[in-house]
């Protein structure tokens, strides 16, 4: 079939101006939408997704305010709310109608309140380390922080003490939990080093706080829909790492509240199993999508 054939774009949502990509625009299967985390982390991460282009549609886009697209200076502009609705635009104007979407992080958890706001037509979710409760992922991050060494333990906290969220020593701390809990390849892939040169700060500051787990002060510290779950009514694949930051216990919560959910735990990654054992990972999915799409499609 050849190399798939890739389109880029812009696309009007509400606040400003986003930068989207299709690989596999001339593939003819179900298109597969990504969401990437953050908030404000761009969808460079998520590369390993498109070797699913060889028979559809893979969709990335950078969500306001990081990556290549606009970045406005309004902070009234991050809220969960705008974002719904920017997934809701992107959706429309690309003219997907019944596409797998697939959400990583605070992705997923956009797919999460866009299904439930909007309860959109769509052929199945794939959610990638994305718990339902934030407090509940505060308070696991929390647990996994006293495991580290203590001289990391001592320079985040002194740090976090007085304020000093930009020092290079606490970030230097910050990445001895990443290396563990976030991406564990070593050296990070190149799109995964692009995603952190593209970090959209004001987004990550407004919506979560100043750094990964302490302290959380954001707009979405209090988002929980753990009690909403059985609302969601489409085929839904729940996957995460055993070493993830979204622990594998709460992952297992998510995939128990919607029905008929599938669950897998990459046990070789934490955060970015689709980087980590990406030949494995994309299998899983493409097995998934392989069950799910009769089922979607009945027509077929």
């Amino acid at each position: 079939m050849g190399n798939p054939a890739i389109t880029e774009g812009h696309v009007e949502v509400p606040g400003g101006r986003i930068w989207y990509r299709i690989t596999g625009a001339d593939r003819p299967g179900t298109p597969l939408l990504c969401l990437h985390g953050g908030p404000g982390m761009p969808h460079d991460y998520l590369e390993p997704m498109a070797d699913l282009a060889v028979t559809r549609p893979v969709i990335f886009y950078d969500q306001l305010g990081c990556g290549r697209s606009d970045r406005p200076a309004d902070d009234s502009l991050w809220t969960i709310d705008r974002f719904v609705e920017e997934l809701a635009t992107v959706r429309a104007t690309l003219g997907l109608e019944r596409p797998h979407l697939f959400g990583n992080s605070w992705g997923g958890w956009l797919a999460l309140q866009y299904a439930l706001d909007h309860r959109p037509q769509l052929a199945s979710l794939i959610l990638s380390s994305s718990p339902p409760s934030v407090p509940r992922w505060i308070a696991d991050c929390a647990e996994l922080r006293a495991e580290l060494d203590a001289p990391v333990r001592e320079v985040l906290d002194r740090h976090e003490a007085g304020g000093y969220f930009s020092c290079p020593e606490y970030q230097w701390a910050i990445t001895q939990f990443y290396r563990r809990h976030l991406c564990r390849q070593d050296p990070w892939p190149a799109c995964v080093e692009r995603t952190f040169a593209g970090l959209g700060s004001d987004v990550y500051l407004t919506m979560w706080g100043p750094s990964e787990f302490g302290p959380v002060t954001g707009r979405l510290r209090g988002w929980d829909i753990t009690g909403r779950l059985a609302e969601i009514q489409v085929p839904t694949l729940v996957t995460g790492g055993r070493h993830d930051e979204a622990r594998p216990q709460h992952l297992a919560a998510l995939a128990e509240g919607i029905r008929d959910a599938e669950l897998v735990i990459f046990e070789n990654s934490s955060h970015m199993a689709f980087v980590e054992e990406r030949e494995r990972y994309i299998q899983v999915v493409e097995d998934f999508l392989a069950r799910v799409e009769p089922r979607s499609n009945p027509g077929q």
